[in-house]
């Protein structure tokens, strides 16, 4: 097979490549990180985190937040300590890239891939593992996960295992957002793909077994996007926006993405019996996250309640001049779908520009009170995707409280719960933080109880953490 001709581009013109986004190549360890403020004693696990960073060079194209290799930043917290280490998701293709010196696949949108001179004949014209989006741990594994893949098992020091297919029982993978029943302990997972079926559900026992192999949704008849997901007791929830795969265009050099208004927004309602889908249809919108779902009442007809980021178009990377202020982007929604008429109602409650929204983990699927979320304070100087500011949403009340993060720019906020204790508003939201002026890094620790005053500690970390993506916090298992 030949190779692809690199079409023209230019690295130092894509956004995401600059500034508090631009990848490190270094892997580090550092014990005993410089705090400022005090450490809580109750924080004993990790934060982790996982996000977009090209070992080399890109060439042909690069599309965030899709591509890129992935990192894996922890901080280690036991005691009033924090030590940090990072590290490369070590799949195949990266390490082909590193015995290279150089970048030899392509960005998505390229289609550029190596011939067997180049990387040998079982990684000849594959496309790479991208499993850089989100990271878990479920079943006694912590996985690096990619859009729509198969994941990568890490260790508990972070080095790579290799590719996890679940004992065979999902050969195509899993999406990068799954969601575990803090009920059940079940990991339900969705994966779609660009032949029949387009779209399967599947279900991951609290073991790490899988319990229902892949299902196909039924309606599906075209390869579609779909980024996240959301769970209650009784229903697997899945909005599909008219975003479709047109791999005739991508050929041709235009987008692999098309975005179909007039085809509006279905939101699947898929019963975790097995019974048949039930859901609703309205106007076009796109989400990349969902904050939380839940049963509106416990009846087999009750509302399906869904919380989510709404933006008007779908949008992935970015032109190179452009700025925050081109995103399509859409507040905070709540959703109301009636399963028994397929009426659904959708209400603003938020028009603040935010992402990255989460709630406590223990409430996945159950009615929640707050939410955080990433936010703008209005600046017209930052990155699509970039954000200087951390928003906590009551559900209760419909009131915000906001810290604003001045030079630094903020990722996704985490909650790590006090121990010992039921509610979501008690404990600390965990995130990453890059100061704008200077390009120093922070782990910052914030009270759930008074967000608005900011941090309580900050640990320096002793090399720059790139705007990324998705973590989790990981309690010290007993």
């Amino acid at each position: 097979m030949k190779t692809h001709v690199p079409p023209r581009f230019d690295p130092t013109r894509v956004p995401h490549l600059l500034g508090s986004f631009a990848p490190v190549t270094e892997e580090v360890d550092a014990a005993d990180l410089e705090v400022t403020g005090e450490l809580p004693p109750s924080l004993d696990g990790l934060y982790l985190r996982n996000g977009p960073n090209p070992r080399f060079t890109p060439i042909g194209s690069y599309l965030y937040p899709i591509d890129g290799d992935g990192m894996l930043h922890g901080v280690w917290l036991s005691g009033g300590r924090a030590r940090y280490r990072n590290r490369f998701v070590r799949t195949p293709a990266l390490e082909a890239e590193e015995r290279a010196g150089r970048a030899l696949w392509g960005g998505l949108e390229s289609m550029i891939v190596p011939d067997a001179d180049q990387v040998g004949p079982e990684l000849a014209g594959t496309f790479r593992d991208l499993p850089d989006i989100n990271v878990v741990r479920h079943g006694g594994r912590m996985l690096a996960l990619a859009e729509s893949a198969c994941p990568f098992r890490i260790d508990a020091g972070l080095a790579t295992v290799g590719r996890e297919d679940f004992d065979g029982a999902l050969p195509a993978g899993i999406t990068a957002h799954p969601k575990i029943d803090p009920v059940t302990g079940e990991m339900v997972v969705f994966c779609y793909g660009l032949e029949p079926p387009y779209l399967t559900w599947s279900v991951i026992g609290r073991d790490g077994a899988v319990t229902r192999g892949p299902t196909p949704v039924d309606g599906v008849d075209e390869p579609m996007m779909i980024h996240d997901m959301a769970l209650t007791g009784r229903y697997v929830v899945l909005v599909l926006a008219p975003a479709f795969f047109d791999l005739a265009a991508a050929m041709a050099g235009g987008s692999f993405l098309s975005w179909r208004p007039e085809r509006g927004t279905r939101v699947a309602l898929i019963p975790r019996d097995g019974g048949p889908p039930r859901g609703a249809a309205g106007g076009a919108f796109w989400l990349w996250h969902t904050v939380n779902a839940h049963d509106d009442g416990p009846g087999e007809d009750a509302a399906v309640v869904l919380d989510y980021v709404q933006w008007a178009r779908l949008t992935v990377g970015s032109s190179p001049d452009g700025a925050a202020g081109d995103e399509p982007s859409g507040g905070l929604v709540r959703a109301r779908i009636e399963p028994a008429t397929g009426r659904m109602t959708r209400t603003l409650l938020d028009d603040s520009r935010v992402e990255f929204p989460r709630v406590d983990d223990r409430l996945i699927g159950r009615p929640y009170r707050y939410a955080a979320l990433a936010t703008g304070t209005g600046r017209t100087d930052l990155l699509p995707g970039e954000y200087d500011a951390v928003r906590w949403y009551d559900a209760e009340t419909g009131d915000s409280r906001v810290w604003e993060a001045g030079n630094l720019s903020v990722g996704e906020p985490v909650f790590a719960p006090e121990p010992g204790r039921n509610s979501d508003g008690h404990g600390h939201w965990l995130t990453f933080a890059t100061d704008r002026t200077d390009g120093s890094s922070w782990f910052l620790v914030i009270p759930a109880e008074d967000p608005e005053a900011g941090p309580v500690a900050r640990a320096r970390i002793p090399v720059r953490v790139p705007l990324g993506l998705h973590g989790c916090w990981l309690p010290t298992e007993a």
